[in-house]
């Protein structure tokens, strides 16, 4: 008997998994992967509407609640919550909390991280860019203990109460630079800032292109949208994952696919263009292999 795939996307706050991958956990669903969401803050710092805040005695406890929606309607396998505070964005006074997610130890981190994957047993693991995807502190903060864990995970080491485990492919949720250059020729041509975006105007498109990383692998998600939407609407004190507004045959073109950078096995300098994550993937896994020393470097 063969082991089910299984996928686990290591993220920040609610509404990450909804607004960045909705399309994409709801196809690896459809085609029976189980997917595991870590979650590594409660979301404390969005910026909440009052009236959101009926029923509810605090913004963390709404916004988990709203995680909790966008769990069900995406058939999520499984969610962890790490429980650190948010940190808000790099340079507010929230990153200096000693509980927020941005000053804990990484190696606390990264350990934490570690445990869920030799619990699940991922083939499959993915998280941030090494920019965060747009800087934010606690993405960068999840990508780099992730990143960590991924390898720590098969190095026998390492020990935790949990047995050894390698999981066998490791990505970067990637941003198409033709979008973002798009973006950036659309504001400015309405004479806005292109590097002060956003509720707070704390996003930079500049700074974003800057660090796109290389797209190696691409996910088929157009058919998707009912679902990526249903789940976005769970977040709805975050505007809901709100969309240029576009005729649905338009939508299904402009968001068909959803791109991931490769990271281990690296990919080759030649072009490659995967159409699956699991491409490759052994769907026995009951023997466990220490990674090569491409692995070690890449720590």
């Amino acid at each position: 008997m063969t082991t089910p795939y299984r996928l686990l996307i290591a993220y920040a706050h609610p509404d990450d998994e909804s607004f960045g991958l909705g399309g994409m956990i709801a196809a690896c669903v459809a085609r029976g992967i189980e997917v595991t969401l870590v979650c590594a803050t409660s979301g404390e710092c969005g910026a909440v509407k009052p009236e959101f805040l009926d029923g509810y005695d605090s913004v963390k406890a709404l916004r988990l609640a709203e995680l909790d929606c966008a769990v069900r309607v995406l058939g999520l396998q499984r969610l962890v919550l790490l429980g650190y505070k948010d940190s808000g964005m790099m340079g507010s006074a929230t990153t200096e909390d000693p509980e927020c997610l941005w000053q804990a130890p990484q190696d606390e981190v990264t350990r934490r991280v570690v445990e869920v994957i030799r619990d699940v047993k991922p083939q499959v693991v993915v998280t941030f860019n090494k920019y965060g995807g747009y800087g934010h502190p606690d993405h960068i903060a999840i990508q780099r203990a992730a990143t960590e864990a991924f390898y720590k995970a098969a190095d026998p080491a390492y020990q935790t109460e949990q047995p050894t485990y390698a999981p066998q492919k490791l990505y970067y949720s990637s941003i198409n630079k033709a979008t973002i250059r798009f973006g950036i020729w659309v504001m400015r041509l309405r004479r806005q800032d292109p590097r002060r975006l956003g509720r707070n105007k704390d996003i930079d498109l500049v700074r974003i292109l800057d660090n796109v990383e290389p797209t190696h692998s691409t996910v088929e998600i157009g058919g998707y949208l009912d679902v990526w939407d249903a789940a976005n609407a769970c977040h709805a004190s975050q505007l809901g994952g709100t969309f240029v507004k576009l005729p649905r045959p338009v939508r299904r073109w402009v968001f068909r696919r959803q791109g991931f950078t490769r990271v281990y096995p690296a990919a080759p300098a030649s072009r490659i263009d995967e159409r699956d994550l699991f491409s490759g993937v052994a769907g026995d896994m009951t023997e466990v292999t220490p990674l090569d020393a491409l692995g070690a470097a890449e720590r």
